[in-house]
């Protein structure tokens, strides 16, 4: 989901009545009807079938269609709309953060480092460059995969561009030379799959709230 879209979905749970039915939902270990809902929170059944069905439409809830009274055929009737939680997450934080991907650099990492036998740190830096690579070679641009991956690119006094935001600024605070050392990897991928020079991707000191890393001009 785009970040718009996210955010579209957080804020319609701002809607009381919406939030307890996406909350009831969530809460049933199958999937449930719009008769079931209307009833448990006492709505109107036209009133849930409203708020329920935008709940789909932003990505919160997903829908199946079976047949409730167990029965098949003709004269079982026709089957019911039923919702559940959708599998998909909605997260929105700001300033954007996207420990998501720091948390499967550093699974992989780990793991790569069981089957190999090599350093956790070695292995972390290499899958964050092989990620980069797939960040850039999607994004197309340098600028375009810095905006989509939420470093906010603005330009610096040297011509080059200083990165406003850090994505995983919570663990680069506690752990500043490990995450620090794997975004730099991270972004001279992005500079290969952009087929950028990566010797543009330079560490710095960050200012508070920013990256460690700027990108130096062409």
């Amino acid at each position: 989901m785009s970040t718009t879209a996210q955010i579209a979905a957080v804020a319609a749970l701002d809607d009381s009545a919406r939030r307890a039915l996406y909350d009831y939902v969530c809460r049933q270990p199958d999937a449930v009807g719009r008769d079931a809902a209307a009833a448990a929170l006492e709505l109107p059944r036209s009133t849930a079938a409203f708020h329920l069905d935008r709940l789909v439409e932003l990505g919160l809830l997903e829908t199946e269609f079976r047949r409730l009274s167990g029965r098949s055929g003709p004269g079982a009737g026709r089957p019911a709309k039923l919702y559940r939680r959708a599998a998909r997450e909605v997260a929105v934080t700001l300033p954007p953060r996207d420990y998501q991907l720091a948390g499967e650099l550093l699974a992989g990492a780990v793991t790569r480092a069981e089957r190999t036998g090599a350093p956790v740190r070695a292995e972390l830096a290499a899958l964050a460059l092989e990620m980069g690579r797939r960040i850039g070679a999607g994004a197309g641009s340098m600028a375009d995969a810095l905006d989509e991956a939420s470093y906010q690119p603005c330009p610096d006094a040297l011509g080059g561009t200083a990165l406003a935001n850090c994505p995983f600024h919570r663990l680069a605070s506690a752990h500043t030379d490990l995450i620090c050392e794997a975004n730099a990897a991270l972004l001279r991928g992005v500079a290969e799959g952009v087929d950028a020079d990566p010797a543009r991707v330079e560490r710095v000191a960050p200012p508070p709230g920013g990256c460690c890393v700027r990108i130096a001009a062409e």
